[in-house]
């Protein structure tokens, strides 16, 4: 029986990689379960392969436990999809989404065809594993995360050593001291002193003057 090679890649994480040997007349969803052999997820997820072109495009869809949407459209189920139904290139390539709720995506690429399996060897076989699966998981958005966004920002304000308080407190001061006169320097006071003696030297000028007008008046 002839076997094919198939090279699987995360496309965000470029650093892990699965190469599995399957049976030409095995399924879609015996591939399905042997990546996640190799990855460690629980495979009992939505998920579904596309038939691609070079370019990673999706095509044709066979799926494994379908929505009903899916179930209206009539598309394929991998239980019931030999692979050697669909490999018309020697470089065949195939789009694979897994749990649909809470995605990764997958290259799966055919390597090369072998053609006699090998005695003894339970199909699929993982032949080769390079790097560590992310977890099931990991790409979930948490709101914890966004909050420790936030802590960050705070610790801005930290380490200004910024209090609120003493913000309220400026306020207060400030307010208060719109209303209040300036204070007097030494300098302000001396010069009102000066201005002050000559205004006063003006006011005995005149009234020297007049009782002098007074005085001529009587002789």
């Amino acid at each position: 029986m002839a076997l094919y090679r198939f090279r699987v890649t995360f496309e965000d994480y470029d650093d892990v990689m699965r190469e599995i040997d399957v049976k030409s007349n095995q399924t879609f969803e015996d591939l399905h379960r042997a990546i996640h052999k190799s990855t460690g997820y629980d495979p009992e997820f939505s998920s579904s392969f596309y038939i691609s072109n070079d370019q990673w495009m999706k095509g044709e869809e066979i799926t494994y436990l379908p929505n009903q949407k899916r179930k209206d459209r009539g598309i394929s189920l991998m239980s019931k999809v030999k692979l050697l139904s669909f490999i018309d290139d020697p470089h065949q390539k195939f789009y694979y989404t897994f749990n649909f709720d809470r995605p990764f995506d997958f290259h799966v690429e055919l390597m090369k065809i072998i053609l006699d399996d090998a005695p003894g060897v339970v199909y699929p076989a993982v032949i080769k594993s390079v790097g560590e699966a992310p977890k099931q998981f990991g790409n979930v958005f948490t709101p914890a995360a966004t909050a420790a966004v936030a802590d960050d920002d705070l610790d801005f304000l930290n380490e200004m050593a910024f209090n609120p308080e003493d913000a309220e407190d400026f306020s207060e001061v400030t307010d208060t001291d719109a209303d209040l006169p300036e204070e007097k320097t030494s300098e302000d006071e001396e010069e009102d002193d000066e201005f002050g003696n000559e205004f006063a030297d003006d006011d005995n000028y005149e009234e020297d003057e007049r009782s002098h007008r007074g005085g001529g008046d009587d002789y």
